[in-house]
């Protein structure tokens, strides 16, 4: 029996080398292991271990796999259903590509009720992962990031809204997107049967758009949305202080997310080991201190501990901005009464890669997978 758990063990051990090669990879540890054993079948292991790297049609996974196409297309199937798989149909047929850990099958884990899975233990699992040493560098440390902070449209101060691109706008990128999906928040479901959720929203509030959109929808991920319908959750989630984190690219992004500093993986990362998961916005805080009124309502909204109280000198507490560690999200702005805190344009501008395809080219070049 030693040579068949043996052998079982390698098989799952291939599927997580796999996967720690993709630009965006997944440190190989213990609980990745415990993961990996509870969402994919053997077979479906199996098949993984030996997935090409590039999207690529049955014909080719079939020749890496050496499983027949018919079988392959069936195990396929069930990969895809579990997000495990990510289909793309083309004019000339299907291709399929290994949905990576993020974003991937941690949150399409998490963005539906599973009967198929103890959830709570899935909790655990992917929460001492994201925590074990290695991971959240993996995930979060680069210098080209995943995400990018985009700042509350209603604060951009009208002397540059004409110079602002639409790529730095919300709004803009949800109009121009024509429409997209909302889900469930993975992160704050996560934390829901953790027993850590806040009352932050959870249910179809996860924004995702353009082709991305198309296949939560297909495949039971998420609902259809329109551009109003994702108007009002970014309004919505403004009023209730979240943070807008949206995918780091000019072209075609394919979400928005609305974080909150406990739930969230990336601003919990930024929160407890003080590195700069994203990218921030090309907006920074200023606060007017002719107009502050020192009620700390900038410091209790900022999600990632980079406003606090200090002595004005004069008896009077004031706000002062940690500008190592801000985000340039605009939630402490939002939340002032008196619109002490105002966010000014930063005279050096982040511009994000153009397409998805060179977001993950210079994420491998500079961890040296090219």
């Amino acid at each position: 029996m030693g040579h068949i758990v043996n052998a079982k063990e390698e098989v799952y051990r291939a599927l997580a080398e796999r996967l720690n090669k993709n630009p965006v990879g997944a440190p190989v540890n213990e609980a990745l292991m415990e993961i990996l054993h509870r969402l994919y079948t053997v077979t479906e292991a199996e098949v993984g271990g030996k997935f090409p790297l590039l999207p690529m049609s049955l014909e080719k996974i079939s020749q890496a796999t050496e499983m027949g196409e018919k079988e392959l297309k069936g195990t396929l199937e069930v990969m895809a259903q579990k997000g495990l798989v990510i289909d793309i149909p083309r004019r000339d047929g299907t291709l399929y590509l290994l949905a990576p850990m993020v974003i991937g099958f941690f949150e399409y884990t998490f963005m539906r009720v599973r009967e198929d899975l103890n959830i709570r233990e899935m909790a655990e699992l992917f929460e001492r992962y994201f925590t074990m040493d290695g991971v959240r560098q993996e995930f979060f440390g680069g210098e080209t990031k995943m995400f990018k902070t985009l700042v509350y449209d209603k604060l951009i101060p009208a002397v540059v809204e004409t110079e602002v691109l639409s790529y730095e706008k919300a709004s803009e990128i949800i109009r121009e997107s024509g429409g997209g999906s909302l889900g469930v928040c993975s992160c704050r479901h996560k934390a829901h049967h953790l027993g850590k959720a806040c009352d932050a929203p959870m249910e179809e509030v996860c924004t995702s758009l353009g082709n991305a959109a198309k296949w939560l929808i297909y495949r039971g991920f998420a609902k259809p949305a329109s551009v109003d319908d994702l108007l009002r959750v970014l309004d919505r989630t403004e009023k209730a202080g979240l943070v807008h984190l949206g995918d780091n690219v000019m072209n075609k992004p394919a979400y928005i997310c609305h974080c909150c500093g406990c739930c969230c993986q990336v601003l919990r990362a930024i929160n407890e080991t003080g590195g700069k998961g994203v990218h921030p916005s090309n907006f920074i805080p200023e606060v007017n201190l002719e107009n502050c009124v020192s009620c700390g309502n900038c410091v209790e909204a900022c999600h990632i501990n980079a406003v606090t109280m200090t002595s004005g000198g004069g008896g009077e507490e004031i706000p002062a901005i940690d500008k190592e560690i801000c985000i340039g999200c605009g939630v402490c702005a939002s939340a002032c009464p008196s619109e002490a805190m105002l966010m000014e344009r930063k005279s050096v501008l982040h511009t994000p890669p153009e397409t998805k395809k060179e977001q993950f080219m210079r994420i491998a070049m500079e961890k040296g997978r090219l």
